[in-house]
C-alpha cells in the first residue's frame, strides 16, 4: 500500500472536499486509500484529524468527539460526519449516485451500518491485513 500522502497527491489541485480520517487507525487508512482510488477525478483531499489543519477544520466539533468518526468537509465549510457523510461522499465519487440515493433514503440504517463497522474495525482490520494495533502489516 502506498502512503496516504502519496495516494492523495494525485489530483489534489482539483480537490473540492477534505476527507478527514484517523491517521492512527490502520483500518481507517486502508479505507481512505480505497476511497481515494475510487476518486478518479481528484475531488477529495485527505486530511488527518490529528493534524493542525484537521483540528482547525473540526474546531466546531467537541474535541473529545473528533476521533469518533470520519468527516467530510465541503468547500463552504459544511461538515458531515459518520453515516451522515455517506451520501455526500458517494455523490462525489464516479458511479456513486445510486449509493447516495440509498444512503439518503435510509439514513438510520446508514448510520447504524457505519457505527457497526466503526465498532468492529479491529475484526475487519484483520480481514484486510491490518493488525489489532491499527498498523498495516508489511510483508
Amino acid at each position: 500500500m502506498s502512503s496516504t500522502a502519496e495516494v492523495g497527491t494525485a489530483g489534489t489541485h482539483a480537490a473540492t472536499h477534505a476527507l478527514l480520517y484517523d491517521s492512527d487507525c490502520g483500518f481507517c487508512k486502508w479505507s481512505l486509500d480505497k476511497i481515494l482510488l475510487w476518486d478518479r477525478h481528484g475531488r477529495l483531499r485527505p486530511v488527518a484529524i490529528q493534524s493542525a489543519e484537521g483540528q482547525r477544520m473540526l474546531s466546531e466539533v467537541d474535541a473529545a468527539a473528533r476521533l469518533d468518526s470520519w468527516h467530510l468537509a465541503g468547500p463552504g465549510g459544511e461538515l458531515a460526519s459518520a453515516g451522515a457523510g455517506a451520501a455526500p461522499l458517494a455523490r462525489l465519487l464516479p458511479g456513486g449516485r445510486p449509493l447516495a440515493f440509498a444512503f439518503e433514503r435510509l439514513p438510520r440504517a446508514t448510520e447504524r451500518a457505519y457505527r457497526w463497522v466503526a465498532s468492529h474495525r479491529d475484526r475487519l482490520a484483520r480481514l484486510v491485513g491490518v493488525d489489532d494495533s491499527c498498523e498495516l502489516r508489511r510483508g
